[in-house]
């Protein structure tokens, strides 16, 4: 049979040929109009590919969450005073079934429009608790990780509580877990984010501006918040030891930094020459190809247990 529409007239087959084919792409192509606004429609052959994969893992996503699809990596972040681990920073991963091994940038987005985040962050606190406990029971002495939180959930008043119970429940202490914020977190509801992150800060948590120097916001501005480490972006530090641009901004940002008592941490070191560089202005610590990818729990326990790196 064949499905006619004034619209559309022979849907089928370009559009799919069986019946759940034809629902599921009339699913995405209405969910296309809905977020692009009152009065608009859109046929599902002139979705692009992006956009199906991305409505696609839209649905799946709640239905990965409690079928443990995700899974944490782990990547080590070194003093470079000594080449000592002294934390490591935990990395989301969906394990999709058809897709094999999908990053954050392909999946946080959609969780964050769908607010299925909240869910997400909320199974990543869990599983970094638990790996932590795991780890004192096997005997070993794990550092701190740390976790990425989305300005989604600081927006929540009950956040800082819901953090707090989980590490109580699981016997940690505030130190175990540190958290990870993006610059752009305190742009809406500062108050209600400024409150959370406080909290926290009090009991001890320790807080990390990520990706610094790729939104907008100066040292000047974050001086307000309670941040006690901060990570220089990559592409700061991508050029360093070539550019004679990037050099004095490093420098002078971590000088600024640690004026402001704050530990300095540069991501994404991927050569020696970065490295030297890095140490030469001062920077505490680092983390980044250069000293390991993100990897597996199984593969992580190694720097937990030869903490000390030959460079």
């Amino acid at each position: 049979m064949k499905w006619v529409s004034y619209l559309n007239p022979v849907p089928y087959p370009r559009d799919g040929e069986d019946i759940d084919t034809l629902i599921i792409h009339a699913d995405a192509a209405m969910y296309k109009s809905k977020k692009s606004g009152r009065g608009r429609y859109f046929f599902f052959a002139s979705l692009n590919t992006i956009s199906l994969e991305k409505f696609e893992l839209e649905q799946r996503m709640p239905t990965a969450i409690n079928d443990k699809e995700f899974v944490l990596y782990y990547q080590p972040k070194l003093r470079l005073e000594d080449y000592r681990v002294v934390g490591l920073e935990a990395l989301i991963r969906w394990q999709h079934p058809d897709h094999h091994l999908i990053y954050p940038a392909d999946f946080i987005e959609i969780a964050e429009e769908t607010g299925l985040i909240v869910d997400l962050d909320a199974w990543v606190l869990e599983t970094a608790c638990r790996q932590m406990t795991q780890w004192a029971a096997d005997g070993l002495n794990p550092v701190p990780i740390s976790i990425n939180v989305s300005p989604i959930e600081l927006k929540d008043r009950a956040y800082s509580h819901r953090f707090l119970k989980v590490l109580e429940r699981y016997g940690l202490s505030t130190e175990s877990i540190e958290i990870e914020i993006t610059e752009n977190t305190s742009i809406e509801d500062r108050e209600m984010v400024i409150s959370n992150l406080e909290t926290l800060f009090s009991k001890g948590v320790k807080i990390t501006l990520d990706d610094f120097g790729k939104g907008f916001s100066n040292l000047d501005h974050i001086r307000s918040l309670p941040i006690t480490s901060l990570k220089i972006d990559r592409s700061f530090i991508k050029d360093i030891f070539n550019s004679e641009n990037e050099c004095p901004i490093v420098t002078s940002t971590i000088s600024l930094a640690q004026k402001l008592e704050m530990t300095v941490v540069a991501e994404g070191i991927e050569t020696h020459g970065q490295l030297i560089n890095l140490k030469v202005a001062g920077c505490d610590e680092g983390q980044g190809y250069f000293f390991s990818r993100p990897v597996s729990e199984k593969k992580i326990r190694e720097f937990i247990m030869s903490p000390i790196r030959g460079i």
